[in-house]
């Protein structure tokens, strides 16, 4: 299935059923008004929804309409849990290489993750307000998973079967924020605002043979101001697949219904097909010429985060954004 949220002037939005050509959608009262309670009984409305799911790709379903990603919050638009981790270690690895860090051997075995904010998630086609440029603007593409209850000390095993629905990620990361915080031993704070999510959520099978190994494994493809940026393949290169980076993060807490984690920023070692974040790119830049060329986003510059099945139907719908300066 496929599912949004609509605007609707309250802070969890209206649930949209939608179809799979993204072409058409249709509001399910009856089952759920938000995604939260979808998930929240999901066993039982599920396999309701399903039914109408059928009929909506159908064209059959009454009270449906043309689907609008402009209307879409993200499809949680507020989260009991938001956890990003960095499941793509080379990239860690080449960020830490380019200011001369070893990175220990543990990076490899124990992922990492961080906790970021989850009251306040910036729709997928609103534009991001910050202060400063600074700051050091830059996105980060990802795949994040939205998971059901998860007991404490769940194995990887056991984990994927608690994820329920796939998303694509704009998580904005401020870099030049993220040293001071990171110096004083305590994380990330001021240098993660809101993230973003893509306009739709789907469930694992809609990825049909793509999804294996609870790994996504197709392109992420990002543009910058309308110039491809970056597709690299979400499947390869991925250290520590979804169900592990679930385990990881309910090692010592039980994750309730609707909790969201996070890929970090998708990364090949193929650098041919381009990065998911500038930070990236300009880490390259460092290790081949000494020095940094890419510029951090301005105000003004845009966005847009996609990804498409072989066929070349877009998947989750477009994050596409622009930042702006934020005035109170």
């Amino acid at each position: 299935m496929k599912l949004a949220t609509y605007q609707n002037g309250r802070r969890d939005g209206q649930l949209m059923l939608v179809s799979r050509n993204l072409a058409n959608a249709v509001a399910v009262p009856d089952i759920a008004h938000t995604l939260q309670q979808l998930l929240d009984d999901w066993h039982k409305l599920a396999p309701r929804l399903e039914e109408k799911y059928q009929a909506l790709n159908s064209g059959l379903l009454a009270g449906m309409v043309a689907f609008d990603q402009r209307q879409c919050l993200s499809p949680l638009p507020r989260a009991f849990q938001w956890a990003d981790g960095s499941a793509y270690v080379n990239h860690v690895e080449l960020v830490r290489k380019a200011r001369g860090a070893d990175m220990p051997a543990s990076f490899w075995t124990d992922p990492l993750v961080y906790q970021g904010g989850s009251d306040s998630f910036i729709a997928p086609r609103a534009d991001i307000p910050l202060a400063s440029e600074q700051w050091g603007i830059d996105f980060e593409s990802e795949i994040a998973v939205i998971t059901d209850d998860v007991p404490m000390g769940v194995s990887a095993a056991d984990a994927a079967s608690h994820i329920r629905l796939l998303m694509l990620v704009n998580d904005v990361s401020l870099r030049n924020l993220i040293p001071g915080e990171l110096a004083k031993g305590f994380g990330f704070f001021q240098s993660k605002p809101s993230s973003s999510f893509s306009p739709v959520a789907v469930t694992p099978d809609e990825l049909g043979d793509k999804w294996q190994d609870t790994k996504v494994h197709l392109p992420l493809v990002t543009h910058l101001n309308d110039e491809l940026f970056g597709q690299p393949n979400a499947g390869v290169d991925m250290t520590f697949n979804f169900a592990e980076l679930v385990s990881h993060v309910a090692k010592t807490r039980p994750l309730g219904t609707g909790a969201i984690i996070g890929s970090g920023t998708i990364s090949n070692y193929d650098r041919s097909a381009g990065s998911s974040c500038l930070a990236e790119k300009r880490m390259l830049e460092v290790i081949a010429d000494g020095k940094p060329s890419t510029p951090f986003m301005g105000f003004g510059d845009k966005v847009r985060i996609e990804m498409f099945d072989d066929e070349g139907n877009n998947i989750f719908g477009t994050i596409d954004q622009q930042v702006v300066e934020y005035k109170d």
